[in-house]
């Protein structure tokens, strides 16, 4: 076992725990205290020196006091920085940047392959000739290059000025200035020191530096001088217009300074800057006075736009105005009033008031451009002081004087200034420095004077014409009411009441109701309602005619004559009352084609024309002004069509087929006029009505759909939706009434056919007298009475109604002919000599329909010529009688067997071949073996 022991080490370190150096040391946070976000916001709050102070502190307080968004932040303050050009030129930097680094690797890859493959940096495949190889890398240089010294870059000097602002010249360079001397080269380059910054990215700092530098000075001086008088800048620059530019600069300089005590600052720098301004303007006003143009005024308005823009020179040169301070001067506008008739406006004295004050205006545009500078558009703030202090209060006070004498005076007073308004802003003259700002201005200018009044114009407007409408439709029916109450009592003035009662009780029935005569159709064309829309001459022909006729002219003529200036003198009073009674019924009857009136209707569409146009002026303005006025355009038409719809042409339809219904042709004993008397009277009202329709429609394409103030394919739009409810009830009208007129019509048709066919025009000989025997080969008296009065009430349609109605109403007047016809033959005795003549009216009617080319209606009356072909077979042919009654075939299934058979009753010899008719139909007589 070995003995060998570990000597103890003499001199060594004291043995001691390893962790006793850890226990006794102490742990030091290096965190800031405060956090960099908190850091930063203080620093925004700091001033230009502490932060350069603060900059040297470390490192990283540097890198926050050059970022250089805090500095773009002052730039913004100022409003010096431009983000749209620091973004162009930051996109022109990379791309710079691009293009360098391409180039680069061009040059490099070139370089490389020029070692490497040949002398063109071409890879060549063929053989070349053996070259001496060129070596890519030599050491030998590389070591050389890394042992030589660099040498020391030499930093500027920092002046006193930056205080550690990096001394980068960023902004352009000044041209030669050699020739000046440098004091004055020094303070003149700091004049236009913001209007050289520039917008870089990354030199933020530098061009606030370079601001700073140069203003920094002037605005701590400002701000501590204790007079104004004493200010650096005043003793730096003589010149009024250098001193403006630097107190525009330094009022620039102090928004970027929002360190503690800028409010004071600012407030001390704009009383500096406000006793400037003070003693310019007074020198501006004195130029002002004394109409030195070319001068004081010129020079010290140039110096207030340096200095603010101007504005205080412009409001003094505005509010002196001779335009505005002697406005008095360019007209009165009681003078509208007091020298226009009673109920207008006299229009000449506020055209010569726009004359005057435009002639005013040019004459102060042209001084304008020759006192303030390009900059100062001193023309827009004139011309709308002008519009609110002159035009404005000439307008209320023209609007209200008229208002108060009238409404329509009112409304002409609106829509005649508003026309020459527009006028005059065309002979207005801009600067030569306003561009299309001033007409734009302008615009705005001249609504401003109206807006207060369109709304109670417009409200006017629609109330006026309603009020006009009333009054016209009131006229007419009381003209109407006075005539009709004259008649009566012109008729009743002179009955003898003495007079035999029992002779007009059996003789009233027989009182001669004398046929009205046909008015004269006002055509259907066009032409015609355009001219009546438009207020041409309305003399026609037609119209003459109707004016020479014995009928009283309808009330409310188109010249504006009085009632009575075409009335006829007065028929002869009757002497009985039995004539006074027929007389006021024949009166009653004619009197349907006064029951609505086309001179009646025509004024209200020239009272709307009027309106219409006055407000479609207003539809130009922007905004809800001009919308308004469409509406209230569109409301007066809709307005129009119910006054002349509901309340003229309905009535009046109404009341005509009530009169139509009241009519009996029994009591009237002349029959001999071609057409039935209230029947040709209501289609001559559907006639008026037809052109009354024309015109509305011409009036709806040229003062709404020409002027685009209503839209036709908008069935939503209020002007369309009337329009077409007033048509429809116009085609219901017409319809109900022609529905009336047809029964009358039709009554009228077998009135004549009772009282003037005789028995032996179908049976000659029926009276005993052998003369008659004779037949006369023709149609009848009355079947030509009938065509003809058939046929004149057919024609009268043509062309004042739809040709679908046109066909309907033909082909009901066509069928119930037909019936009453049946009827009728139904009623006579027919030989077989006097079937010749009716044969001849059965042809006679059918020639007639053809004529109305309804193909339809047309096989009935070739089933009626066909029947009267019965009566023509001898008695003898009692068996092709029959055969011909039971084809049924032969009629077009417009007569069945047993119609047939009742027509051929009438037959004169029915009973002498009833016996054989009946035997080869029925079989009646024949007995089974």
């Amino acid at each position: 076992m070995s003995t060998f022991k570990r000597a103890p080490v003499v001199g060594g370190p004291p043995t001691q725990d390893i962790l006793a150096p850890l226990r006794v040391a102490q742990i030091v946070s290096s965190k800031p205290v405060l956090p960099a976000e908190i850091l930063s916001t203080i620093l925004d709050y700091l001033p230009v020196p502490a932060l350069l102070h603060f900059a040297r502190a470390s490192k990283r307080m540097r890198e926050m006091v050059y970022d250089d968004t805090r500095w773009v932040q002052k730039l913004q303050l100022m409003g010096c920085w431009d983000e749209a050009e620091a973004r162009r030129r930051a996109e022109e930097s990379r791309n710079k940047r691009l293009e360098a680094q391409n180039s680069f690797q061009q040059e490099e890859a070139k370089r490389v392959g020029i070692g490497v493959n040949g002398g063109d940096g071409s890879f060549n495949t063929t053989e070349a000739p053996v070259r001496p190889g060129t070596t890519i890398f030599d050491a030998t240089l590389a070591v050389e290059k890394q042992n030589k010294p660099v040498p020391a870059i030499s930093k500027p000097r920092r002046s006193s000025l930056d205080d550690g602002f990096d001394a980068v010249d960023v902004s352009p360079q000044r041209k030669d200035d050699s020739n000046i001397p440098k004091k004055q080269r020094d303070t003149d380059s700091l004049l236009d020191v913001v209007a050289k910054v520039r917008s870089v990215r990354g030199f933020a700092r530098q061009e606030y530096g370079k601001i700073y530098g140069a203003l920094a000075p002037f605005y701590l001086d400002a701000i501590r001088c204790k007079s104004h008088t004493d200010a650096v800048i005043f003793r730096t620059y003589r010149d009024p217009g250098q001193q403006a530019k630097m107190l525009a600069q330094l009022h620039c300089f102090a928004k970027s300074d929002v360190s503690q005590g800028w409010q004071e600052r600012e407030e001390k720098l704009d009383g500096l800057v406000a006793a400037f301004e003070d003693a310019v303007s007074r020198e501006f006003e004195q130029g002002l006075d004394t109409g030195d143009v070319e001068g004081r005024m010129r020079k010290y308005a140039g110096v207030l736009v340096d200095l603010n823009g101007g504005q205080k020179a412009i409001d003094r040169f505005i509010t002196r105005n001779p335009v505005i301070t002697e406005r008095r001067n360019l007209g009165d506008p009681m003078d509208c009033m007091n020298q226009s008739m009673p109920g207008g406006v006299s229009l000449q004295e506020s055209y010569a008031f726009f004359g005057h004050l435009s002639t005013a205006f040019n004459g102060q545009v042209a001084i304008i451009d020759r006192v303030f500078p390009s900059s100062a558009n001193v023309v827009l703030e004139f011309l709308r002081t002008v519009g609110k202090d002159v035009v404005a209060d000439y307008l209320t006070t023209l609007f209200d004087e008229a208002h108060v004498r009238g409404i329509e005076s009112f409304l002409k007073a609106v829509s005649g200034t508003y026309g020459q308004a527009l006028n005059f802003a065309k002979s207005l003259q801009p600067t030569q420095v306003s561009g299309d700002e001033f007409y734009e201005t302008l615009d705005q200018t001249i609504a401003s004077a109206y807006e207060p009044h369109i709304d109670l114009y417009l409200t006017e407007e629609l109330d006026f014409f309603k009020l006009r409408s009333d009054a016209e439709l009131g006229n007419w029916e009381r003209q109407l009411s006075e005539q009709d109450a004259s008649m009566q009592s012109l008729f009743m003035s002179s009955v003898n009441r003495q007079a035999d009662k029992r002779d007009f009780l059996t003789s009233f029935k027989k009182v001669v109701m004398m046929p009205v005569n046909v008015l004269p159709s006002f055509g259907s064309k066009p032409g015609t309602a355009k001219a009546l829309v438009n207020g041409d001459s309305l003399e026609t022909p037609q119209l003459a005619t109707s004016r020479a006729s014995s009928r009283p002219s309808t009330p409310g003529l188109f010249d504006g004559s009085s009632p009575d200036t075409n009335r006829v003198s007065t028929p002869e009073p009757p002497t009985t009352e039995l004539a006074a009674k027929a007389a006021i019924m024949n009166s009653r009857l004619e009197g349907i084609r006064s029951l609505f009136s086309i001179e009646v209707a025509l004024n209200l569409v020239h009272a709307a024309k009027s309106g219409i146009e006055r407000a479609a002026a207003f539809v130009k303005l922007e905004g809800p002004l001009g919308k308004d006025a469409r509406t209230q355009c569109e409301a007066i038409f809709v307005l129009l069509l119910q006054t002349v719809g509901s309340r003229h042409i309905k009535a009046g339809f109404d009341q005509a087929v009530e009169h139509l219904s009241n009519y009996n042709p029994r009591e009237v004993s002349e029959h001999n006029q071609p057409g039935v008397a209230p029947l040709v009277t209501f289609l001559e009202l559907v006639n008026v009505g037809d052109l009354i329709q024309q015109m509305l429609d011409v009036f709806y394409e040229q003062e709404l759909i020409a002027t685009k103030l209503t839209d036709r394919s908008d069935f939503l739009d209020p002007a369309v939706k009337e329009k077409k409810r007033f048509e429809q009830m116009l085609d219901e009208r017409v319809a109900a009434g022609l529905n009336k007129g047809i029964e009358v019509l039709v009554a009228e048709v077998e009135y004549i056919c009772a009282i003037t066919q005789t028995a032996e025009d179908f049976n000659p000989g029926a009276s005993g007298d052998a003369n008659n025997r004779v037949v006369d080969i023709g149609p009848s008296k009355t079947a030509k009475q009938v065509v003809e009065v058939v046929s004149s009430h057919t024609k009268m349609l043509v062309g004042s109604t739809d040709k679908n109605m046109l066909d309907v109403f033909n082909q009901e007047v066509g069928l119930r002919l037909f019936t009453a016809l049946c009827k009728h033959l139904k009623r006579q005795r027919i030989s077989v000599d006097g079937s010749i003549k009716l044969i001849s009216d059965m042809n006679h009617y059918f020639t007639y329909i053809q004529t109305l080319k309804n193909q339809d209606l047309l096989q009935y009356f070739i089933a009626l010529r066909e029947l009267s072909q019965i009566y023509l077979i001898d008695p003898s042919d009692a068996k092709e009688l029959a055969t011909i009654i039971a084809d049924g075939d032969r009629f077009h299934g417009i007569f069945r067997a047993e119609e047939v058979y009742e027509f051929a009753e009438r037959r004169a010899d029915w009973y002498q071949v009833r016996r054989g008719v009946e035997r080869a139909m029925y079989g009646i007589g024949c007995a089974v073996m």
